[in-house]
């Protein structure tokens, strides 16, 4: 018999998480049944948007249930099979992250083509958080060409992808935060940011507005707080702001006070409109297509902080919660 070596959640955060909050358990598979597969994960993601489904709320998608082992992204190859559509040695991405060894039925694995590039690039800028930077720049905002663009938390996940899709889109000029120097330099120098700023050396109003003379058209927004609001002081009329996240409010245990200048999206004329990249699959192909290209000629680039064992799958997540990684966190299995 296999065992899986699985994270489960034990009590709901209040506030920060913590490693109290999370158990480690194993678990004994079963044999297949018809259509089944399992699969041996090589890399499990840890995302920002898996603290709201850690809380009892009604949200996009379903809370995690308390004893139960949690799920999310994850890439692996079938070791067993039932299935006459994924056999052994299949490369497949799944929702079964949170575990070494997954088993369900086939229908439920996705086939990955083989591309010479890394599985675990299906879950990052090839993957749900490449085409949430697609789908924020191309379709919410409409960034148009000789747009300038501005991108909080640009050196995480979706932003350090984002900076780069938004000069494919024809940005004319692309700034970005990010919590570190070391971060900033990374900005500059290897994603193609015209200029960014580190938001913890001074208010991010200040630091924005003095690089944005001429204003910005789109915000990409991943942070929410301190730099939506900044961000409505430099929209220019008719600017339009794409709503990601806001990891600056997951932890937050009161209500946070909104922006103090709403009354800009009347006198400037802009658009808010918040998304979860699930309503917007059509765009998939599309953006595969694009993404594979620029994956493939070196012009869009990616980093990658991968943690080894899925034993620390959760000081992964709590890392990241911390803005401990660059570009995409993982646990390698």
């Amino acid at each position: 018999m296999t065992s899986s070596t699985q994270i489960q959640l034990t009590s709901r955060p209040v506030g920060t998480p913590t490693s109290e909050n999370f158990s480690t358990v194993s678990i004994d598979l079963p044999a297949l049944g018809p259509d089944e597969v399992r699969v041996r994960n090589e890399f499990v993601s840890v995302d920002p948007y898996m603290r709201g489904r850690m809380n009892d709320t009604k949200s996009y998608v379903p809370p995690f249930g308390l004893d139960e082992t949690m799920t999310g992204g994850a890439v692996g190859r079938v070791v067993e099979s039932t299935s006459d559509t994924l056999p052994v040695g299949t490369a497949v991405l799944h929702g079964y992250g949170w575990r070494d060894v997954a088993q369900a039925p086939a229908a439920q694995f996705s086939a990955l083509p083989e591309t010479g590039l890394s599985l675990s690039v299906f879950l990052g800028a090839a993957g749900m958080t490449g085409l949430t930077a697609y789908v924020g720049l191309k379709r919410i905002a409409g960034l148009a060409e000789g747009e300038s663009v501005f991108i909080s938390g640009a050196a995480g996940a979706v932003g350090s992808i984002a900076g780069q899709v938004a000069r494919k889109l024809g940005a004319s000029r692309v700034i970005g935060s990010a919590g570190s120097a070391e971060k900033v330099a990374v900005l500059r120098e290897k994603y193609g940011y015209d200029d960014a700023f580190n938001y913890k050396d001074a208010p991010v109003r200040e630091q924005l507005r003095g690089l944005t003379p001429d204003g910005i058209d789109v915000y990409f927004d991943n942070v929410g707080g301190d730099h939506l609001e900044a961000a409505l002081d430099r929209l220019n009329t008719g600017g339009r702001v794409a709503l990601c996240g806001a990891i600056s409010q997951y932890n937050d245990t009161q209500r946070a006070p909104g922006p103090d200048n709403l009354s800009n999206l009347v006198t400037r004329s802009l658009r808010l409109e918040g998304f979860t990249v699930g309503q917007h699959q059509d765009l998939q192909a599309e953006f595969a297509e694009k993404m594979t290209g620029w994956l493939h000629d070196g012009s869009v680039v990616f980093d990658e902080t991968v943690v080894d064992g899925i034993g620390n799958a959760v000081d992964a997540f709590l890392d990241m919660m911390n803005g401990a990684n660059t570009g995409k966190m993982l646990v390698r299995i």
